[in-house]
């Protein structure tokens, strides 16, 4: 299972901004967002997630559940 956490470079290491239940020797995939890069990739993701969220195709399930 994929699991994305957003985290923070501090004094060399990294550090997690959320509570997490790690067990130890967990392996990870870090992915660096350079703050002149963080805002078009957010954008680029959010662009994408509305094409596949916010499309009339889908209205037709939301019309079977309601008979």
């Amino acid at each position: 299972m994929l699991k994305t956490i957003w985290a923070t470079i501090r004094q060399g290491k990294i550090e997690l901004l959320e509570s997490t239940e790690l067990p130890e020797g967990t392996k990870v995939l870090v992915t660096l967002l350079l703050d002149d890069e963080a805002g078009f990739w957010l954008e680029a993701s959010q662009k994408s997630l509305d094409v596949v969220w916010d499309n009339t195709e889908d209205d037709v399930y939301a019309q079977l559940l309601q008979t």
